[in-house]
């Protein structure tokens, strides 16, 4: 085990014993200790570097010099790729004019992070989850991004083509490159993220992110008595690492136990019970599913300690940390439709989907938002087994939510009902969805589709030739009420900007 995870790990190996007591490979050691590390120099930072005592340039500059020794030690050499990414986009966006620079940034970015995941993956690693430098570039990549089209509604459109959200997420300036490195590699962000938006962060570095800059959500407190006093994200930290541990314990414990890979065990299928065999997959995801919020909520809560993230005031007054959460566990385990799955799974990145594909797609926008999704996490075929799945999944609930939904709504009794078969069949339908997405090889996907005889599929197929679906209007705003009927107020940068554009 030692001689494995020595020769796939590409940064430090000072961590080495420790990986050859805890049975891991040395990689992901390395991630863990690394944010463990930042989540440190994020209390450091948010007190000794606190903006009423140091200039935004100072700020700056250790932000990204930190994060550049995180990826050192995580990467080694590899590390070298975000420079050279950020690098590229940045020369794209100085030296191409603003009305399509946007579009070359774009394909630039994308395509670098592309030949990055080919390479991995059908050259050096095929089949390894690892702690690898391309799930950095990831994060990167949504930045950069996400930062030319800002910067582009900013500088070349006028403010009434731009949406509410636009007009907030818009910069004025091109960003120095100190600005562009620190807002792309810093310390808090560099290894596992969440993806932010360029005015939240430069809010942040020069202490501005405590004024209340979203009129349209702001409340009296806020207007009023708390808006003078610094938030104190401890409590928040402190109950994100409590999730930590937990979801690592959980993860620790049944991971080997429930390994996905066993649901297409020919001895597994051929003696069990479908039942048994749906039963079984759902628990099998169940605990895998600790392991992302193990990642997000540390991610998350460095942020907090630094304090980043921060998202207004809640109706008694105490503050919110939620600004760049990318996860919300208890409305993923109770979600009771595949959107309201997607919606509190991954949600910075659901919204740069939204904003650099969905809201701009001339054409089949839910499609082109799938491709996108499966092109920017990787090239083993069992993503785009997943996209291409969850497509058909997307189509079949709109139907069904526009079709039978309504019927269930004349009681209290009738909608409880409802909730708890759209909650089991969105567990089965998400577990079957996200199979693939975990066995990775076509053949094994396959192989666990065939198990089950493309039940789903074919479901999905009927269902959306027999029930007719309304216009993309409606079905907006029955997304919109249903949110509103199914999930407390949970805000987040967009919402903050038109929580009514959330039906999209």
């Amino acid at each position: 085990m030692a001689t494995q995870t020595t020769v796939s790990c590409t940064g430090s190996t000072l961590l080495q014993p420790i990986s050859e007591i805890i049975n891991l490979p040395v990689d992901q050691v390395n991630f863990v200790a690394c944010q463990l590390f930042a989540l440190l120099m994020a209390l450091w930072f948010r007190l000794y570097l606190h903006p009423s005592k140091t200039s935004p340039f100072i700020r700056h500059v250790v932000a990204t010099l930190l994060g550049f020794y995180l990826a050192l030690f995580c990467f080694g050499w590899y590390s070298l790729h975000f420079l050279v990414q950020t690098g590229l986009s940045y020369s794209v966006m100085i030296f191409v004019g603003l009305e399509h620079m946007h579009k070359y940034c774009f394909i630039v970015t994308l395509s670098y992070l592309i030949v990055c995941q080919i390479t991995r993956v059908y050259v050096f690693d095929y089949g390894m989850y690892s702690a690898d430098f391309t799930g950095p570039m990831m994060v990167i990549t949504q930045k950069i991004t996400s930062l030319a089209f800002e910067i582009h509604d900013g500088l070349t459109k006028p403010e009434k083509q731009l949406t509410p959200s636009q007009k907030y997420l818009a910069i004025r300036r091109m960003p120095s490159l100190l600005e562009y490195l620190s807002y792309n590699c810093n310390f808090m962000g560099i290894l596992a993220g969440p993806a932010c938006s360029y005015n939240d962060y430069m809010a942040f570095i020069e202490g501005t992110c405590y004024q209340p800059r979203h009129q349209e959500n702001a409340n009296g407190k806020e207007n009023g008595k708390y808006k003078q006093t610094e938030p104190s994200p401890k409590n928040d930290v402190i109950s994100k690492l409590c999730t930590c541990a937990i979801s690592l314990g959980i993860y620790l414990s049944l991971c080997n136990l429930l390994p996905v890979e066993h649901s297409i065990d020919d001895e597994f299928v051929s003696s069990t019970p479908f039942y048994l065999q749906i039963i079984y997959l759902y628990l099998a995801m169940l605990a895998l599913r600790p392991k992302y919020y193990f990642v997000w909520t540390l991610a998350d809560a460095i942020n907090n300690a630094a304090g980043f993230g921060f998202n207004g005031y809640n109706k008694d007054g105490s503050p919110r940390w939620d600004l760049v959460s990318n996860l919300r566990i208890l409305d993923i385990e109770f979600a009771t439709s595949f959107k309201m799955f997607l919606d509190n799974w991954n949600i910075q990145t659901a919204l740069w989907l939204k904003r650099v594909c969905y809201e701009r797609c001339p054409f089949n926008p839910m499609a082109a938002t799938f491709l996108l999704s499966a092109m920017w996490h990787g090239y083993y075929p069992g993503y785009y087994l997943t996209f291409l799945t969850g497509i058909a999944m997307t189509m079949a609930a709109r139907a069904v939510r526009h079709n039978i939904r309504p019927h269930f709504m004349v009681s209290d009794s009738y909608k409880r009902i409802y909730d708890v078969i759209t909650w089991a069949w969105t567990q089965v339908a998400i577990s079957y969805t996200v199979a693939p997405f975990v066995l990775l090889a076509v053949g094994r996907s396959l192989k666990f589709y065939r198990s089950w005889y493309y039940c789903l599929h074919i479901l999905c197929l009927l269902v959306v030739l027999a029930l007719p679906v309304g216009s993309r209007r409606l079905q907006a705003k029955e997304q919109q009420d249903g949110l509103q009927d199914s999930q407390i107020d949970h805000n987040s940068t967009d919402n903050n900007c038109n929580q009514k554009e959330k039906a999209t």
